[in-house]
C-alpha cells in the first residue's frame, strides 16, 4: 500500500498526497503570518504619529524663539521645517508658548499621542 504513494521510475512530477500537504503547510504558515503583520503594520502606522508629534514639537519650539509671544499654527509649523507624514493628523488645541498642546493621529493608527509645552508626551 505505501508502494503506490512513491513514484515510479520514469514518471515526473508530485503526488496528490504531497501537493496537499505542501498547501496544508503554507495554510498553516499564512494563518500563523497575517495577524502578526496586521499588528506590525498598526505599530508602524503608531510610530508615525509619533514621530510626527516629535517634529512639529521641534518646530513649534523653532517658531516660538523667533517669534514668543505669537501663537503657533499649522502654517507657521510647516514655514519652521515640519512635514507630515501621509495620513497623519495633526491638531492644535492650544499654540501659546506657555500652554502649548499639540496631538497626532495616524488614520489607521490605534493611539493619538499629545505633547505639552514641556515636551512630554502622552497618549
Amino acid at each position: 500500500m505505501i508502494g503506490r504513494f512513491y513514484r515510479r521510475m520514469g514518471r515526473k512530477g508530485f503526488t496528490l498526497v504531497e501537493l496537499m500537504i505542501v498547501i496544508a503547510i503554507i495554510g498553516i504558515l499564512a494563518a500563523i503570518a497575517i495577524p502578526q503583520f496586521s499588528i506590525y503594520r498598526k505599530k508602524a502606522f503608531n510610530a508615525a504619529a509619533r514621530q510626527d508629534l516629535k517634529n512639529a514639537f521641534t518646530s513649534a519650539q523653532s517658531f516660538f524663539i523667533s517669534m514668543p509671544g505669537v501663537a503657533v499654527t499649522s502654517a507657521a509649523l510647516n514655514s519652521f521645517g515640519y512635514r507630515a507624514t501621509a495620513e497623519v493628523i495633526l491638531t492644535i488645541t492650544s499654540g501659546s508658548l506657555s500652554a502649548l498642546s499639540i496631538s497626532t493621529r495616524h488614520n489607521n493608527g490605534t493611539k493619538t499621542y499629545t505633547v505639552d509645552a514641556d515636551g512630554t508626551i502622552s497618549e
